[in-house]
């Protein structure tokens, strides 16, 4: 397995210089333009797949399945990338993800079949495969089940003019009458609910508790003037159950698969 992580690495190293320190900003812009007309993409793809002969014979790949590997990433790239460019809804952040994980999947299949003596049930039964579903589960739940979540809990408290999850309360007071004022970055409440359980699900993870209370009392620190701007303690009740729901998941979920993978706590 050791031999596929190291082959897999080089593959990728190879990806994301190719894809983000040698592609011009106006080959990006000719792709969109031109698509499949567009010499650059052409370019761009065979360029990701002759990348790749320098990790080959550092790696001592027979040249026959070097050249296999050539052909397959250059093709396999072009139509990825093909696939993007020409979609109505090529630069948001999904269609971003989805190229990525495809590219990333395709080098990791040609490091799947250029290791020898690798199979698939040897990595089934490989001793660090449970570990890692158990790392890919928790972090899968902290992000948009635990928004379900916090927002089925919050359903009973909401305020009219607040995200549910990690919701920003509005500067102005709410009326019955009139709708309140949308400010700040769309779904930013939920954005933020994220990346706070991410750090502190990571932080769990790897034993460091003090830094999980870094990032709590960081979050207080922002907060704090915008809580004192709020008119009656209804909002800084909401603000806080969200917060504390989001908290205590987090926590519960990391510390479960912390005991299960016997993580130290430092």
């Amino acid at each position: 397995m050791s031999e596929f992580f190291s082959l897999l690495i080089s593959f990728l190293l190879v990806h994301i210089i190719c894809d983000f320190y040698l592609q011009p900003a106006r080959w990006v812009e000719a792709k969109k333009q031109r698509t499949y007309r567009s010499v650059e993409l052409y370019c761009h793809a065979l360029l990701h797949g002759v990348a790749l002969i320098l990790p080959a014979l550092v790696l001592d790949i027979h040249w026959q399945l070097t050249a296999y590997l050539v052909v397959w990433v250059t093709v396999t790239h072009f139509a990825i990338d093909l696939w993007k460019v020409t979609s109505a809804n090529g630069d948001k952040l999904s269609h971003f993800i989805i190229d990525q994980t495809l590219h990333v999947t395709v080098l990791a299949v040609s490091a799947f079949y250029l290791v020898d003596g690798i199979t698939i049930n040897a990595v089934l039964k490989h001793e660090k495969l449970s570990a890692c579903v158990q790392v890919i589960f928790a972090y899968l739940l902290i992000l948009k089940p635990t928004s379900i979540v916090i927002s089925q809990v919050l359903q009973k408290y909401t305020l009219s003019g607040f995200n549910p999850d990690e919701s920003t309360p509005q500067d102005q007071p709410l009326s019955k009458q009139s709708k309140p004022e949308i400010t700040g970055l769309v779904a930013g409440g939920e954005l933020i609910g994220y990346l706070e359980r991410v750090l502190i699900l990571t932080f769990t993870l790897v034993g460091s508790y003090a830094a999980v209370g870094f990032v709590l009392a960081a979050k207080s620190i922002f907060r704090f003037g915008e809580l004192n701007k709020a008119n009656g303690r209804s909002m800084t009740e909401y603000v806080l159950i969200g917060s504390l729901l989001s908290v205590v998941i987090t926590t519960l979920v990391g510390a479960i698969v912390s005991l299960s993978l016997g993580v130290k706590i430092n």
